[in-house]
Order: structure tokens, then C-alpha cells, then sequence
């Protein structure tokens, strides 16, 4: 937070680019980008990440002649920081990062302090393959992306049940509290601050909003309490009938996981549409455990990568962003031998043949199809989480 609010201070006027390469001309684009190398910083802490971002990059080699050379972080705002120093030195040619993976604040950031080049995203060939109308690829936690990132993998809510003790999907966040008082004990979710459990209040909050357009603007002191009562109306039934009756609650994910395997509880919620058939086929899930999504959506996000306004390799680097949108890349992402990452495809849009690899592909034993997740619901501003999350842990957070 202390990035964002330097970097918008600073009100940095955008830099011209006279010789920027021109995504609508693709072919000189192609021509550029041949030879050149690019510094793609992003996240570093998954081996089965950085073998498909090594893949990527000698798919791109072959093809297109283009270098990738994944530089790995641990926080995505020191590239951030970096891009920023860059251009406080006056260093506005040849900077030392030609693309991200990033979403959120630090897009936020770098968008509001005229750090990016663009916009690029629309203008790529794969675009027209991207499905704008049931996914989250065109706002970024409520920030109009406006072109400046591309989207190359979509996380999306599911909820995990054991079939053995809980046989039918729970439509709503309605329908899972009635489920839970009726079997107390037998659900949670992790705790926040934990980005998990946060993501089930945000769900929550979503699902049982009668106007949840509200959410995609600023939390303010004259709308928050109208909005949020609903929630602690809901979490004050809930919490007693959660696992260990809401005194306790399990520090995260793989935690939960843990809780299911041991028969402990009976539903969870996920981030990754994936994770169950993973957590299955390793044995660290019964094979009774299925997923299923709530009947007006499920919150989901993108991540997407952008390009730096000084980045020296452009040309190269919209190269890549466009192969990551391509469905060779996608189908290979949603893999879950490899990835198993959502794609932010439209399977509708896609030729035949690409559409029956999708159709072909076993995505696992638990996970649903591109078509059966249904509806992906926008984040809502982060304002309101900022708050809510604060709030959870007064009246929740301390030990009942």
C-alpha cells in the first residue's frame, strides 16, 4: 500500500515512445521482436511454474526467434520498485524488466504512475480467442486493464465436498449456511487474514449482495455498514456450527485439505479449479471428493502479464504475452499434470480442432469443465476487504 500511494503521488507524466513497435502492424512486429531477449520477471515459488515458463520460452525461441529469460521474484512489487528507480534516474530506454506477471495493486500502481507500455493487449492475433464476456480479463480488481496487460491463466472459486457424507452441490452461500447448521462441525474455512479465508468472505459477500455492483466501487463510511450487515448477519449463524465451533479455524489451504483427508469436515472452499484432482491423484484427498460452483458464479481473477514503458524488448515481449494467450499455451497450462490453470479462452470462439483438444483433454476426476464452471464474478474494490478483514478479526478472529 505504501508502493501504491508513493507511486500516485508522484503523478509521473507519460514518457513518448516515438519508435514503440505497433501491435496492429503484427508482422513488423515478428520482424523486431527476432533476436531480441526478454527479461520476464515473475513468481518464482512453484517448480511446476517455472518448468512451464521454461517451456513457453523455448516455444516462443523456435517459432519466433525470441529469448526469454524468466527472472524470479519473490514479491512482485520489487519489479515494481525497480521500473519506478528506472525512471526516477531518467533511464527511459533499455530498462532491466520487458515484462511482468502481475495483477492487483502493483498493476494499480504501475498503471497510475504511467509505468506501462501500451495499450498492446487487444490488438495481439489471440485476442480474438479470449472470452471478455465470462471472464475477468478486462478488469483487474476493478481496474480497467484498458489494454495495458495481457491475461495468460484464470484462478476461479470452487467449493471441495466428499460426496460420501454431503452427495449434492449447495447452489449458494445460502444454501452452504443452512447446510453447515443442519451438520455443524463439518465445514470451515481458513483464517484471515489468510488470502483464503478472505476469499470466502469476499464470496460470501458477493453471492448474498441484492446489488452487487456496489462492490466494484470504493467502501465508504456512508455505504459500509449498509452493505456488510448482511455478512455478520450470515457469519453470526454460521460460526457457531463451523468446524470446532468457529473457535479455531485452520491457518490456511493445505490445512484445510488436511481436515477433509482426516474426515474432519465434509466441504471447503479452493481458489483452483484443479487443486481437488491434484490433491486426489497424490493421495492427499479421498477419491470421493468432488467440486462444485455456486449458481449465479463464482469470484474469480486473472493474471495477466504487462510490459514496461522502458522495456527494450517490446517487440519480443508482446510475442510472448500473445503465445500465452494462444490455445498451444492454454490447453498446456490447464493440464494438470503440467498446470492446471483455468484458461482465459472462449471455447466457442476457438477453430474446431483446438476446441475438441480442450473437449479431449482429463482434467482430473474432480474438476469441472470450462463450461460447467459457469460465470466468473469480479473482484470486488479492495477497499472493502481492507475493512471487512479488519472487522472479521474483532468480532471473530480472537477466540470464542
Amino acid at each position: 500500500m505504501k508502493l501504491l500511494t508513493s507511486l500516485i503521488a508522484l503523478g509521473f507524466a507519460a514518457q513518448p515512445a516515438l519508435a514503440d513497435p505497433d501491435p496492429a502492424d503484427w508482422s513488423a512486429v515478428l520482424n523486431e521482436a527476432r533476436g531480441q531477449t526478454v527479461f520476464w520477471n515473475a513468481w518464482g515459488g512453484s517448480t511446476a511454474t517455472n518448468d512451464f515458463i521454461a517451456w513457453a520460452g523455448r516455444r516462443v525461441a523456435e517459432d519466433y526467434g525470441v529469448t526469454v529469460e524468466h527472472v524470479k521474484l519473490t514479491d512482485t512489487a520489487d519489479a515494481v520498485t525497480r521500473v519506478l528507480s528506472e525512471k526516477q534516474a531518467g533511464r527511459n530506454e533499455g530498462g532491466a524488466i520487458d515484462m511482468i506477471w502481475i495483477n492487483g495493486p502493483n498493476f494499480a500502481a504501475m498503471k497510475d504512475a504511467d509505468l506501462l507500455f501500451g495499450p498492446f493487449a487487444e490488438a495481439l492475433p489471440n485476442w480474438q480467442f479470449v472470452d471478455v464476456e465470462g471472464k475477468t480479463v478486462q478488469n483487474d480488481f476493478t481496474v480497467p486493464t484498458d489494454g495495458f496487460e495481457a491475461p495468460w491463466a484464470m484462478a476461479q472459486v470452487v467449493f471441495m465436498h466428499d460426496t460420501d457424507d454431503l452427495e449434492t452441490p449447495l447452489g449458494s452461500m445460502a444454501a452452504i449456511r443452512d447446510w453447515a447448521t443442519a451438520n455443524p462441525g463439518r465445514f470451515t474455512y481458513p483464517q484471515p487474514p489468510d488470502f483464503l479465508g478472505v476469499t470466502f468472505l469476499k464470496q460470501v459477500l458477493i453471492d448474498i449482495t441484492e446489488d452487487a455492483e456496489i462492490l466494484q466501487r470504493p467502501a465508504t463510511d456512508a455505504n459500509y455498514d449498509a452493505v456488510t450487515d448482511p455478512l455478520w448477519a450470515y457469519l453470526d449463524t454460521l460460526t457457531p456450527a463451523l468446524w470446532r465451533s468457529g473457535r479455531t479455524y485452520p491457518a490456511n489451504g493445505p490445512a484445510q485439505l488436511q481436515l477433509i483427508a482426516d474426515n474432519e469436515i465434509d466441504l471447503a472452499i479452493s481458489f483452483s479449479p484443479g487443486e481437488a484432482s491434484t490433491a486426489i491423484e497424490s493421495g492427499q484427498l479421498p477419491p470421493s471428493v468432488r467440486t462444485f460452483v455456486l449458481d449465479k458464479g463464482t469470484l474469480g481473477n486473472a493474471s495477466f502479464v504487462a510490459i514496461p514503458y522502458n522495456s527494450s524488448s517490446k517487440a519480443g515481449a508482446m510475442v510472448l504475452a500473445d503465445f500465452l494467450m494462444s490455445p498451444e499455451a492454454q490447453l498446456r497450462a490447464q493440464d494438470p499434470a503440467i498446470l492446471g490453470y483455468g484458461t482465459v479462452l472462449s471455447m466457442a470462439s476457438l477453430p474446431e480442432a483446438d476446441r475438441a483438444a480442450f473437449d479431449a483433454l482429463e482434467l482430473g476426476i474432480a474438476t469441472l469443465s470450462p463450461a460447467e464452471l459457469g460465470q466468473v464474478l469480479a473482484e470486488p474494490d479492495p477497499s472493502w476487504m481492507t475493512r471487512i478483514a479488519e472487522d472479521w478479526t474483532r468480532r471473530y478472529g480472537t477466540g470464542q
